[in-house]
């Protein structure tokens, strides 16, 4: 199971966009409410997750996403269970997957240290020991991260390249006529 966690002040279409990915992929997706079943975005649109931190299943994670916005970022950082989430899948080497200013959590806890990493302009400083990449999506061993909203698609199907292969896809992306 893919999980991907939402806090109040998410950048929706950063969430959404690798939902939709994964689900074309035929991957098992679930949204975690970490503020709460009603979850709203910077946007102001409330979104309901299909589970609360609550219901969350540590054990059953084949990756966890972590989608960018503001207040959401700093909303995941401060949720102790967000943090034990992301300890628990470096811990078991799973994916971890993170997108806008949503890499600085991974590198205030200086999981980045010797990767390759990205991050919305701004943000650098707090991908501790990374080395910065130009690229807007990159891959760093379990290791995700993108730039911002403008790459989405690009970084749900990395995730799905991740998961299920290249050759799917690019199936889907040429399905969605997302250029390459």
């Amino acid at each position: 199971m893919v999980y991907l966690f939402l806090a109040d002040g998410f950048e929706i279409i950063e969430a959404l966009a690798p939902v939709d990915m994964l689900t074309r992929a035929g991957v098992d997706v679930k949204t975690v409410g970490v503020t709460g079943e009603l979850v709203k975005a910077s946007c102001g649109v409330e979104v309901k997750a299909d589970i609360t931190i609550d219901e969350f299943d540590f054990y059953d994670v084949e990756a966890i996403i972590l989608p960018g916005g503001m207040p959401g970022t700093l909303n995941l950082e401060k949720s102790s269970d967000v943090q034990m989430a992301i300890d628990n899948a470096v811990n078991t080497n799973t994916l971890v997957c993170a997108i806008c200013a949503a890499p600085s959590i991974l590198g205030h806890k200086g999981l980045l240290n010797g990767r390759q990493a990205t991050c919305f302009p701004g943000f650098e400083d707090a991908l501790e020991g990374a080395t910065l990449s130009e690229k807007y999506v990159v891959k760093d061993g379990s290791f995700i991260t993108a730039r911002g909203a403008g790459v989405c698609i690009d970084f749900g199907l990395e995730i799905v390249k991740a998961l299920k292969g290249e050759e799917l896809a690019g199936n889907i992306r040429k399905s969605i006529q997302c250029n390459d």
